[in-house]
């Protein structure tokens, strides 16, 4: 076995062994709450392209700082759903399948949509709290942020990749997607990209919380060298 085999093994292992079984026996049906995703965002987006329902897309998933509060919490489940307009929907489908598919597969559906719902959470409470402190501030945006439509599943997506490489020992990669993130902030400072350290902070914080129990769990069933147990 070559080097970056086994580093490749070592990194992934895990995560593919808990993957493949489900994949293999039952395909598709292993996801439904990703395939049933994927669907969604294929009928919002068509609906959202249409001059009859672009204002009811809006309405019902569109999220914006200047909202009250209320309305935000309301459109924010719905928004994950909501491709960005002026991004392929080609990438928001394949980053759903893929990577709330994995999520499912780990961590059941429930859990994976919980911190899918809690990475794009923090993302929308960032915004709010950005335009507070103002430009002049480290952590601050721009007051015309404020009018700026987020949607989009991307940082559920980067937070969902965060947990389950911390959760599956796929350092290496949890630290990429950080650092990519990270460098996407420093190169093109938007509200999307701060939204994305935002999500990754709140899963960040949703590990270290439940460290202490997985360690634990993990002494109980003496699998500390193997994945931790499927939930679902």
């Amino acid at each position: 076995m070559t080097t970056l085999a086994r580093w490749a093994r070592a990194e992934w292992g895990r995560l593919y062994a808990a993957v493949r079984g489900p994949l293999r026996e039952r395909r598709l049906r292993a996801v439904p709450m990703a395939a049933g995703a994927v669907c969604l965002t294929s009928v919002l987006h068509f609906v959202h392209n249409q001059s009859w329902g672009y204002r009811f897309v809006q309405d019902i998933g569109a999220v914006r700082a200047e909202d009250p509060l209320w309305v935000a919490l309301l459109r924010t489940p719905l928004s994950l759903f909501v491709p960005a307009l002026d991004l392929p929907v080609w990438g928001a489908l394949a980053q759903i399948l893929l990577v709330f598919g994995i999520a499912e597969i780990c961590l059941g559906w429930r859990r994976a949509l919980l911190i899918a719902y809690l990475a794009t959470l923090a993302g929308t409470l960032y915004a709010r709290l950005g335009i507070w402190l103002g430009p002049d501030s480290p952590l601050g945006l721009p007051a015309s942020d404020a009018r700026v439509v987020d949607t989009g599943p991307s940082a559920a997506v980067v937070g969902l990749a965060v947990y389950l490489g911390l959760r599956y020992r796929a350092y290496v990669t949890a630290a990429v997607v950080i650092v990519a993130m990270v460098v996407e902030v420093v190169l093109k400072e938007n509200l999307a990209g701060k939204e994305h350290l935002a999500a990754i902070a709140a899963v960040l914080v949703l590990c270290a919380a439940g460290a202490p129990r997985q360690r634990r769990s993990r002494d109980r069933t003496g699998s500390g060298s193997g994945a931790p147990p499927i939930q679902s």
